[in-house]
């Protein structure tokens, strides 16, 4: 899986030193977390629409009011799914005691809820980025829930 954000984290953990995202999971889940929020992209297209991101559930609701602009480009729009996919985990991971980031065996990463449950957040956010639903708000909703 090419995540291309991986690199800023590896840059920060010096030079030559070859990291994988799973073991970045694995071995320190907090800068796993910061390196999965990062979300450059979609915070950098919220930014110039007006829209703070501040890793709340209010800030998924301002993101489901954006102008899909980005659908007109297809090569931004597979990316920004991929970041507001990221960004909705991030949410919940930070406003759902107990949930945490796994990654699955194909390497991607999900939300692992208490119970067990998981959501896909890639493919999620790249629903949401190509069709507009669900909206991130809505997902948010449904897996905040307890």
């Amino acid at each position: 899986m090419n995540i291309p954000f991986l690199d800023n984290w590896r840059k920060r953990h010096g030079p030559g030193r070859s990291v994988s995202l799973a073991d970045a999971v694995s071995s320190d889940p907090e800068s796993a977390a910061q390196l999965l929020s990062e979300c450059e992209l979609l915070r950098d297209h919220a930014g110039r629409s007006g829209v703070e991101l501040d890793d709340t559930a209010e800030s998924l609701s301002a993101l489901d009011q954006l102008l899909p602009r980005w659908r007109d480009d297809p090569e931004v729009s597979p990316w920004l799914g991929s970041d507001a996919g990221l960004y909705l985990g991030t949410v919940i991971i930070r406003t759902v005691p107990g949930t945490s980031w796994r990654l699955r065996p194909d390497g991607e990463p999900v939300v692992r809820l208490p119970s067990g449950r998981e959501l896909d957040v890639l493919e999620e956010g790249g629903n949401w980025a190509e069709t507009g639903t669900p909206e991130l708000s809505q997902l948010y909703a449904e897996f905040s829930e307890r």
